[in-house]
């Protein structure tokens, strides 16, 4: 897990953190693998709201990372994790609706709570490192 310190460099920004490089895997995942296969009508009305979330997880770890202090960072990341369980509830949806199969089903669970995983052990790291973000 990335952490930040006290000397600023170019190459490192949300982008090398875990958690926003897994919430970037899941959005791919449901914008290459689920809505895709979505009948028309279902892209048009859950398609968007699962596009809604999917981008809602990797932007609020970024809009996150860029705060002052540890504190109003977790907001969203807290925010970010919110979307990953509205992209759970999405994709039972699929599930139920047989827009999706059950292997699709189980990869993109498995994605969710891998990248919930990783979001909450950064959100833990984060509580014990109070302060201002020094880069």
């Amino acid at each position: 897990m990335a952490e930040r310190n006290s000397e600023y460099s170019s190459y490192k920004d949300f982008t090398t953190l875990e958690a926003w490089k897994k919430a970037r895997t899941l959005k791919l995942f449901f914008y290459n693998e689920v809505i895709p296969v979505m009948p028309n009508e279902e892209r048009y009305n859950l398609g968007t709201q699962v596009r809604r979330a999917s981008v809602s997880v990797t932007a609020n770890i970024s809009e996150g990372y860029g705060r002052y202090y540890h504190q109003e960072s977790i907001h969203f990341y807290r925010i970010s994790r919110g979307s990953m369980y509205e992209l759970k509830d999405h994709l039972t949806t699929c599930l139920d609706l047989n827009l999706i199969n059950k292997e699709l089903f189980d990869r993109g669970t498995f994605l969710i709570e891998d990248a919930k995983k990783t979001l909450n052990g950064y959100i833990k790291f984060l509580q014990n490192n109070k302060g201002p973000v020094t880069d």
